[in-house]
């Protein structure tokens, strides 16, 4: 059923409703992998997302009583021709809402190709196996599965603040964040680094503008390995919000040249130290286990687990030359 029963209603989100929709998120996570994994920050980051509109791009639904059960929204932060549909909804209660609004999402997205300049444009969704009527309303929507995502974590419980030496010849220390070039250096990094994986490409002034938006950026936490004077590596972290403190590693980036070289591991030992030093209680970060560079196996080496591994599903929109 694509229409909402009677007496739902939808409606455009606002930043006022930031506290309704991290529930629903909450819902959404504990049913699918038995915790939340979703902030209110994070919240506000998708609202106010680069190429997102409040007014056209996300949607609430709201059950008869006006309760908010379920919110749907784009994300596609570089404008190249790929999106990602987004649909929370609270298990059972808000279950009515998942097809109407995927609906609704898939022909706004639709719009977005068009006003992109895109012919052919990818969508992407996310699902954790297990949600059943989720990956029913994807796989009726045309979209079929393509990789497999881990969200990896770890524990910092008596983990040292002090981090142990890098390898010889490698040298790990914060980003400089007022000098312009090294920040535009540290973005060429990831750039470069992820070009033979399936990491979407962002500009510089569109990556700045995105850490910009944050409510809190920790400059500490951000990492650069240096090998005879020349930046082998980076590491972005991402600072928890009052929901929850956890040290995030958003990238960590070695180039092509400086790989098997030990400065991967290297940057991530000393963002836990860092994390550790702040109280930070655990570490985070998000793996494609389809990566080339097998990233997840340095992650195991480390010490993280799978707090969940999430499918990933994908379909196409051609759109009128």
């Amino acid at each position: 059923m694509t229409e909402l029963p009677s007496g739902w209603t939808t409606r455009r989100p606002t930043l006022d409703d930031i506290p309704a929709i991290l529930e629903v998120v909450h819902a959404s996570d504990i049913a699918a992998v038995g915790e939340p994994d979703f902030t209110s920050d994070e919240v506000r980051e998708e609202l106010i997302a680069p190429n997102t509109d409040l007014d056209r791009d996300s949607w609430l639904a709201l059950d008869p009583s006006g309760k908010i059960v379920a919110w749907a929204y784009p994300y596609n932060g570089t404008g190249r021709a790929r999106d990602m549909a987004n649909v929370y909804f609270w298990p059972e209660i808000g279950l009515p809402a998942l097809r109407p609004l995927l609906a609704m999402l898939m022909a706004r997205i639709a719009e977005r190709a068009r006003e992109f300049g895109h012919e052919v444009y990818e969508v992407r969704s996310g699902a954790i196996p297990g949600e059943d009527h989720l990956i029913a309303a994807l796989t009726d929507a045309g979209f079929t599965f393509l990789k497999q995502f881990a969200r990896m974590q770890m524990s910092l419980e008596g983990y040292s603040p002090v981090a142990p030496e890098p390898p010889a010849g490698v040298t790990i220390r914060a980003v400089d964040s007022g000098d312009e070039a090294e920040m535009r250096r540290f973005h060429a990094v990831i750039e470069e680094a992820f070009r033979d994986s399936d990491h979407p490409a962002m500009g510089y002034d569109g990556w700045r503008a995105q850490f910009e938006s944050e409510s809190s950026v920790s400059f500490d936490e951000w990492l650069v390995a240096e090998v005879g004077g020349e930046i082998a590596g980076v590491l972005q972290s991402a600072d928890g919000s009052g929901d929850t403190e956890e040290g995030y590693v958003k990238y960590l980036a070695t180039l092509r040249g400086f790989r098997k070289r030990g400065v991967g591991e290297a940057l991530l030992r000393r963002a836990f130290a860092v994390y550790a030093a702040k109280g930070r209680p655990k570490a985070g970060l998000g793996v494609d286990l389809a990566n080339p560079t097998d990233a997840a196996s340095l992650y195991f080496k480390v010490g993280m687990t799978p707090l969940y591994r999430a499918d990933v599903y994908r379909t196409e929109i051609k759109t009128p030359a």
